[in-house]
């Protein structure tokens, strides 16, 4: 959904914010040794580009909560699943998706919540700061994608985000 409120954006700041997306971005990563922190960075990066070459508005919020599902998803890729790791970004409305890829065709399932329990909430952290989430099995692995909104208060337009 594409609401406006009112607020101090012109009509053609407006149309930028909506209309030019960045093209989505892919990369593999080797799945040891630094592609956690590569793949924060690269989120970061991603979102910095679509807010100074599109214009995009993107919240710092947003790209600490990219940032973390992109560390939790590419820790349990990396975890569970032998060989590269493809994460692919794109702005779909007003969330960046992040899919995650690897070759391990076993679903997650989110465990029931335990105070007790010491790790292993990764996956109830990434549901709770997504607006949508969808695992699915690849021809080889499996996807994750995962929703995250641009602004604080998705559907406002502000010149604070």
């Amino acid at each position: 959904m594409r609401a406006v409120v009112g607020g101090p954006h012109s009509a053609q700041e407006h149309e930028t914010a909506l209309g030019d997306r960045p093209a989505p971005f892919t990369v593999t990563l080797a799945g040891d040794g630094p592609c956690i922190a590569q793949a924060r960075h690269k989120a970061a990066a991603f979102l910095v580009q679509a807010r100074a070459e599109h214009g995009l508005l993107v919240s710092q919020r947003a790209t600490d909560l990219t940032q973390l599902v992109v560390s939790e998803l590419v820790t349990n890729a990396r975890k569970y699943a032998p060989g590269p790791v493809r994460m692919t970004l794109r702005i779909i409305g007003e969330t960046v998706e992040v899919s995650v890829w690897d070759s391990d065709p076993v679903l997650p399932v989110a465990r029931a919540a335990d105070a007790g329990r010491v790790g292993q909430h990764g996956l109830e952290i990434v549901m709770a700061v997504a607006q949508s989430f969808e695992a699915r099995r690849e021809p080889a692995g499996k996807s994750i994608s995962v929703g995250v909104a641009l602004l604080d208060t998705p559907g406002l337009r502000s010149a604070a985000a």
